[in-house]
C-alpha cells in the first residue's frame, strides 16, 4: 500500500478519508490497493480507514484479529454487532466526507462493492459517502513504463499471429475446409507458442455468428468457414509469467474469396469512422491537456453511428479499460450501458471498439487499443482500414 499516494489522492478530491471494508472477499479492489494479496481466510467483517491526514485505523473481529496486521495504523477489535457499530462510529469520528467503493445509483457498477446497509449505517451518523471510482482508477489502472512495454510486446506478437491466422483460414478453405472452433484452437496454440496467455478465447465468428458480439464457438456450435463467408476475429493476449503484464485486445473482419458487398463496405466504413472519431476525441483532449471522461469518448463514436441512422444496431459501449485484467478498473468508453464519468487518466490503456450487428446476417466490429501519456494519446497497434480479403 502506498499510504502517501492514497492520502494525496484524498486531498485532491476533498475527501476526509477512504474507508475500505470487506467480508468474504466481496471487494477484490480493496485487497489489491491495500496490498493484502490473496489467500487470507476472511469470514468476518473488517474495516480500514485511511484519513487524508494522519495515521490509518483498523477494525477487525477478534477471531480474525490478525487479518490487517500487515497494514500500518491503530487496531480495534469487536465481537458483537453492537460493539462493531459503536467502534465503527468511533473509527470514523472526525471524518464527514468518506470515499468508499460506492457509485450513486450504481452508475459505475464496476466499483460498487459496498452494500447498501453499510452506507445507511454510516449516513445515520451524518457521513457523506462519495465514490472512490476515480481513485480506484488511479491505483488500479495507471500503468508503469514496464507495464506499457509488456503491452507493446504482446501487441507485436499478436498482430503477427492474427495476420497469419487470416492466411491460414484462406489456405484451409481452399484445400479442404475448416471451421470456427478449429481456428480458435489454432490461434490459441500460436499464442501459447509465442509465450503468451489468453482467456476463454479468441473468438472466430462466421456470418450470422458475427452478429453476436459475445459469440464463443464450441465443438457443438462451430460453423464451417467456406468461400464467400464473412468472418470476424476477436483476439486478445498478454505475456505469460508476468502477473503485472497488460493485455492487448483487437478485433478485425474480412471476407473469404470474394469482394465485400456494398452493404458490408458501408457498414465497415460507418464502424471505422465511429472508431476514428473516438480516437480523435481522446487524442485532441490529451494534446490540449483537457480532461475527458469515458462517456465523452463513447459519445464521439456513438454520434457517428447515430447520424448514419444505425444507432439501434450498436448495442454495447465503445470501449473498456485494459490493465492486468482484460476489463480493468479504469474508465470505460461508455455512455450506453453506463454513464461513465470517470476521467481517462494518463498512463492508462483502453480499447476503442464500436460495432454494428445485424441479427441473422453479419456484424462488424473494429477494435484497437490506445495508451495515454501526459499530453499525448496513441493507438498501440495496426489499424484496420479495409476489410481483409482472405
Amino acid at each position: 500500500m502506498n499510504l502517501q499516494a492514497i492520502q494525496e489522492a484524498l486531498r485532491e478530491i476533498g475527501a476526509d478519508a477512504w474507508l475500505f471494508y470487506d467480508h468474504h472477499y466481496r471487494d477484490p479492489i480493496a485487497y489489491r490497493i491495500l496490498g493484502l494479496g490473496g489467500g487470507l481466510h476472511v469470514t468476518r467483517r473488517w474495516y480500514y480507514l485511511v484519513p487524508a491526514h494522519g495515521e490509518p485505523k483498523k477494525l477487525v473481529h477478534r477471531i480474525e484479529s490478525l487479518r490487517l496486521d500487515s497494514l500500518p495504523g491503530q487496531k480495534e477489535e469487536y465481537s458483537s454487532w453492537q460493539e462493531l457499530e459503536a467502534k465503527l462510529e468511533q473509527l470514523t469520528a472526525g471524518a464527514t466526507r468518506i470515499a468508499m467503493q460506492y457509485s450513486p445509483r450504481n452508475a459505475i457498477m464496476y466499483v460498487s462493492m459496498v452494500d447498501a446497509g453499510t452506507v445507511e449505517l454510516l449516513r445515520s451518523w451524518g457521513k457523506q459517502i462519495v465514490s472512490s471510482a476515480d481513485m480506484v482508477s488511479r491505483f488500479e489502472a495507471v500503468l508503469t513504463e514496464e507495464q506499457v512495454a509488456s503491452h507493446y510486446k504482446a501487441q507485436a506478437l499478436l498482430d503477427e499471429i492474427l495476420a497469419a491466422g487470416w492466411k491460414q483460414i484462406g489456405e484451409r478453405v481452399r484445400s479442404g475446409g475448416t471451421d470456427e472452433y478449429t481456428m480458435v484452437n489454432w490461434l490459441k496454440e500460436k499464442i501459447e507458442q509465442a509465450g503468451m496467455i489468453t482467456e476463454h478465447g479468441p473468438n472466430v465468428s462466421v456470418g450470422p455468428n458475427a452478429a453476436d458480439s459475445h459469440y464463443e464457438p464450441s465443438p457443438s456450435s462451430s460453423r464451417a468457414i467456406r468461400k464467400g463467408d464473412f468472418v470476424l476475429i476477436d483476439i486478445w493476449s498478454k505475456m505469460a509469467g508476468d502477473p503485472n503484464a497488460i493485455w492487448y485486445d483487437i478485433t478485425w473482419t474480412g471476407v473469404v474469396d470474394r469482394e465485400p458487398t456494398e452493404r458490408e463496405q458501408q457498414t465497415f466504413a460507418t464502424v471505422t469512422a465511429a472508431r476514428d472519431a473516438a480516437i480523435k476525441a481522446v487524442e485532441e483532449a490529451f494534446a490540449a491537456n483537457r480532461p475527458i471522461a469515458g462517456w465523452e469518448a463513447d459519445e464521439a463514436s456513438r454520434t457517428v453511428i447515430r447520424n448514419a441512422g444505425q444507432a439501434e444496431w450498436f448495442t454495447h459501449r465503445t470501449g473498456h479499460n485494459i490493465a492486468i485484467e482484460l476489463h480493468g478498473n479504469g474508465a470505460h468508453l461508455d455512455n450506453l450501458e453506463t454513464h461513465d464519468e470517470r476521467l481517462i487518466l494518463p498512463m492508462t490503456c483502453f480499447s476503442v471498439e464500436p460495432g454494428l450487428y445485424y441479427p441473422g446476417e453479419f456484424g462488424v466490429r473494429s477494435e484497437v487499443n490506445m495508451i495515454t501519456r501526459w499530453g499525448k494519446a496513441v493507438v498501440t497497434g495496426k489499424i484496420q482500414r479495409e476489410l481483409v480479403r482472405i
